[in-house]
């Protein structure tokens, strides 16, 4: 089976720049991905976080897919215990009403920002205890609606938009084998518990009217270029980057420097690049060869990239370079 590719997106602003600027960049991006093979584009939520602006994930996957003809354009993800079911099955049945056949619906539990904003979305802590019920209520409201059924989401019932798990623990991993979804895990932010929550999905795994098999897609941050140096040099933004996050800073994409020695300290550096080990940083051949072997090792079905880079044009060269290198590779599920 070949390997299937996909983008993650955030609308990431750069240090300068504007949202107005990074709502024209993910589009564009969609389009040249749309025209690369990718499978899917996908948008996650995020509140309070200067340099992220995709806070309202439904509006933009909305413009994203309205400039875009096939590819498939989804959340990933949704933070579920942030809402109401009920109104995420009406936005994205709504999506899917209008983009049929091209609307995913990835659901994390995480509130995706800190708790200050926790409390101004008015969320309830006690919410992530009540992450499975959630999820079953709102795949509820997608289905069509039941004789006399009073509480349906108009529109969304019968849209069956295609719902998936995501997580960076073995929580969503359980959640997912146990509903039958397709499980999506944040390798590209979290990677430690990768190969434990892959296990785990794929022994407990019940097959559904969604899925008769496990099929799982994982995060990897991709820093691609025409030489290993050039993308080591690239990959210093979102290695700025994660510091920043680390420093309760904002995410704003930085320009990349020539060295992060006096940046960050030694254990800083540690930390980062432990979030950071799924990243495949290099050159065609390097990229090619780090991404089999992540594919060998993890046996997933799709990778989906990130790539926070400076410059639009190198961005967009690396995830050109990616897909070149995802098509020359076998998957392993």
């Amino acid at each position: 089976m070949s390997l299937r590719y996909s983008i993650l997106d955030l609308a990431s602003v750069k240090l300068g720049g504007t949202a107005v600027d990074a709502f024209r960049h993910t589009l564009d991006i969609a389009r040249h991905a749309e025209r690369w093979g990718y499978t899917r584009f996908w948008l996650a939520e995020h509140h309070n976080m200067p340099g992220i602006a995709s806070a309202a994930t439904a509006v933009l996957i909305g413009h994203v897919a309205g400039g875009t003809s096939t590819i498939r354009v989804g959340s990933g993800g949704i933070m579920l215990p942030n809402h109401a079911p009920l109104m995420v099955a009406e936005q994205f049945g709504t999506l899917e009403t209008l983009y049929p056949g091209r609307i995913d619906l990835g659901v994390g539990r995480a509130p995706g920002t800190d708790m200050a904003t926790v409390r101004a979305l008015r969320r309830d802590a006690d919410r992530d205890e009540d992450f499975p019920r959630m999820v079953d209520e709102l795949l509820a409201f997608l289905e069509p609606a039941g004789e006399g059924q009073r509480l349906r989401a108009i529109p969304g019932e019968g849209t069956r938009v295609p719902v998936w798990l995501l997580g960076s623990s073995t929580f969503s991993a359980q959640l997912a084998a146990r509903l039958g979804l397709p499980f999506g895990f944040a390798s590209h932010f979290a990677p430690a518990l990768l190969h434990d929550a892959l296990k785990l999905y794929r022994a407990q795994f019940r097959s559904s009217r969604s899925l008769d098999k496990p099929y799982v897609m994982a995060g990897v941050p991709v820093v691609a270029a025409s030489t290993d140096a050039e993308a080591a040099r690239l990959a210093t933004s979102p290695l700025q980057r994660f510091l920043s996050l680390m420093r309760g800073a904002g995410v704003y994409t930085p320009p990349p420097v020539d060295s992060m020695d006096g940046l960050w300290s030694a254990g800083e550096r540690y930390v980062v690049e432990s979030k950071m080990a799924a990243s495949v940083v290099g050159g065609v051949e390097t990229v090619r060869a780090r991404l089999q072997e992540f594919v060998s090792e993890t046996g997933v079905d799709e990778v989906i990239f990130t790539s926070d880079i400076f410059d639009h044009e190198a961005r967009l060269r690396s995830f050109e370079i990616a897909a070149e290198a995802s098509r020359r590779i076998e998957g392993n599920a």
